[in-house]
């Protein structure tokens, strides 16, 4: 009986972490997660680093939609091509880090990771 809840509470768990990595639409349950603060450290760093994630991306994303409306239209295209490349890379990068969690990895990417883990222990100190 005790494996067979551990095994479901685990699964549970990689299910929610699933979650707060989905593209875009993460952002809601990480800012739960962290504005609540019982969340597991687990549940903490993937959060951080949806929020990482995300608000990098929209910041590019914002940045680069604007200044395309405000150029030449050859500058434009090439702005508004980056930004596709941008965006694609955003999900892709979320989505490889949706497939590590499904091998039972935790998510990590090697300066977002350690960014958010840094961000975590100002906001703890």
């Amino acid at each position: 009986m005790n494996e067979l809840y551990s095994v479901t509470e685990k699964k549970a768990q990689q299910l929610q972490l699933w979650i707060y990595l989905l593209p875009v639409v993460g952002i809601i349950p990480s800012l739960w997660t962290l504005s609540r603060g019982k969340a597991s450290e687990s549940e903490q760093k993937a959060s951080r680093l949806s929020l990482i994630l995300v608000l990098s991306w929209s910041i590019a994303y914002i940045s680069l939609s604007f200044s395309a409306n405000q150029t030449s239209d050859l500058l434009a295209f090439r702005l508004l091509y980056t930004n596709a490349l941008i965006t694609t890379g955003y999900f892709v990068v979320c989505l490889g880090l949706m497939f590590r969690l499904l091998k039972g990895k935790p998510p990590y990417l090697p300066l977002l990771s350690r960014l958010s883990t840094r961000i975590g222990k100002k906001t703890l100190s």
